[in-house]
């Protein structure tokens, strides 16, 4: 599977809580939903069946160490420490992202040792610039 090429995304709840992923999709357009995948042992995951919102931001090619740092056990609030973020829709929104998405999670589907967030979309923002991305085990 790392040889697949994928973008890299940082996933927020509220607490703040958030983790690195790159197991995000666009599910449908009408509704607009997508999809992320969040592992069972995770605290984001625990904020996110508390609170059912989440948002989703696609990461610049300049935020290499914000993947870094949320992909990290630390504490949540480590994690947000020195993150410029705002809320969106319920949840925190980092600032910088090529894109982002928030809305209510509509229904979490077990996935081996994950689960599968299938989430509608309320609002979302796609300043661009250039995606970072993960390819065979490192960040490009």
């Amino acid at each position: 599977m790392g040889q697949f090429a994928t973008g890299v995304a940082v996933v927020t709840a509220r607490g703040p809580a958030g983790l690195t992923t790159n197991a995000f999709s666009s599910l449908s357009l009408e509704p607009m939903l997508v999809l992320v995948c969040l592992d069972l042992g995770s605290r984001t995951l625990a904020a996110v069946r508390e609170h059912r919102r989440l948002a989703v931001n696609v990461l610049s090619a300049s935020q290499r160490d914000l993947a870094v740092t949320f992909s990290g056990k630390a504490a949540h609030v480590t994690k947000f420490r020195d993150v410029g973020w705002r809320e969106e829709a319920g949840v925190p929104v980092l600032d910088g992202t090529v894109a982002w998405v928030a809305g209510q999670v509509l229904e979490l589907v077990p996935g081996g040792d994950h689960v599968i967030a299938i989430t509608s979309v309320e609002a979302g923002g796609a300043p661009g610039g250039q995606p970072l991305v993960f390819h065979a085990g490192g960040y490009r």
